[in-house]
This record gives C-alpha cells, sequence and structure tokens, in this order.
C-alpha cells in the first residue's frame, strides 16, 4: 500500500514538475534564456542545443545576448532561431546574436494567461487521472483480500488528500504565472 502512495506522490509531482517546466518557456515580456531550450544547432555534425555551445546572458530585461564560444556557429544560431516558433528576430553583430523581446500588449498578454489558466486545467485532469487509476489499484487490492476495508477508505482519503495539495500547488503556480505575464 506504501509502494501506491509514493507512486502516486512521485507521478503527481512529475506533472506538477511539467508544469512548471511549461511556465517557465513562456515569455512574458522579458527576456528568459529557457525560451532557447528547444532550439539546437548541428554542432560537428551533433544536434546540440544553443545552450552547450554558447554563453546566453540577460544585459537587459528584455534582451538576450548569445555568444557563442566557436565564433564560426553565429550564423547557425541566427538561422536556427529564425526557424524556431519564438517569433523573434535575431540580431547578429559578427560577435553576438541578440535577441529583443517586444512589450506585450494587453491583448496578447490576455492570450498568454488563457493559455497558462489551460496548460493548469491540463494538469489538473493529468493528477485527477492519476488518482483515478491509483483508487482503482486499491479498489484490486481489496477484492484481492490484500488490505482491509479500513485500509481502503485510509487509503482512499490519504490519495485524495495528496491529489488536494497537488492541485492547489498547480493553482498557485497557475495564480503566478498569470500575474508575472500580466505585469508591465
Amino acid at each position: 500500500m506504501k509502494r501506491v502512495f509514493s507512486d502516486t506522490e512521485e507521478r503527481m509531482g512529475k506533472t506538477v514538475d511539467v508544469l512548471a517546466n511549461e511556465y517557465m518557456k513562456i515569455r512574458a515580456g522579458r527576456a528568459n534564456p529557457s525560451v532557447l531550450d528547444k532550439i539546437s544547432v548541428d554542432y560537428y555534425g551533433v544536434s546540440t542545443p544553443i545552450n552547450q555551445v554558447a554563453s546566453i546572458s540577460t544585459p537587459e530585461a528584455r534582451v538576450l545576448a548569445i555568444q557563442p564560444w566557436d565564433i564560426s556557429l553565429l550564423g547557425q544560431i541566427e538561422r536556427a532561431i529564425q526557424k524556431s516558433d519564438i517569433g523573434i528576430n535575431p540580431q547578429n553583430d559578427g560577435k553576438v546574436v541578440r535577441l529583443v523581446f517586444p512589450q506585450l500588449t494587453e491583448e496578447k498578454r490576455e492570450e498568454i494567461v488563457k493559455d497558462v489558466k489551460k496548460m493548469a486545467e491540463d494538469s489538473k485532469v493529468a493528477v485527477r487521472s492519476i488518482r483515478r487509476n491509483q483508487m482503482d489499484k486499491i479498489n484490486g487490492m481489496k477484492k484481492d483480500g490484500e488490505i482491509t476495508e479500513d485500509d481502503l477508505k485510509s487509503g482512499e482519503k490519504k490519495i485524495q488528500s495528496l491529489t488536494d495539495n497537488f492541485i492547489k500547488e498547480i493553482d498557485s503556480l497557475c495564480e503566478n504565472k498569470s500575474n508575472e505575464v500580466r505585469t508591465v
């Protein structure tokens, strides 16, 4: 039974971690190096993430500076960013590629907030699905005679308590990200 609880907690925790990582990739009008995490360049025949071939800094709140360790990668980094879905044109000055993040309009901010809330709702659905699967597991254990009726009831309470805690955490992440996006 303890294995069921630890499995439940681990799986729900991973769901929250995935949401938090997705939220880090959302740009809210300020420069965030994590928007480059999905972008790779061809480095000596190997597809390599930009953060492994260059230093990435934020000299200003809305500017990312990408300085490759091998200057010959400048053009490839620039092309990779242009092909990506981040929607920002890179500026190459021969030494550094700069990404200037535009100010978001109020309409765009609200659109992003809607996406943030949808992502939170999807995560809640995933957590509830985990709860349902784990409840089915302990009900099966009861049917097989592995646990008693009292164990079943306490197990259901514990799984519901875990679910409630993770739902609160998701709501908190959503609220924080929504406030960050709305802040000018």
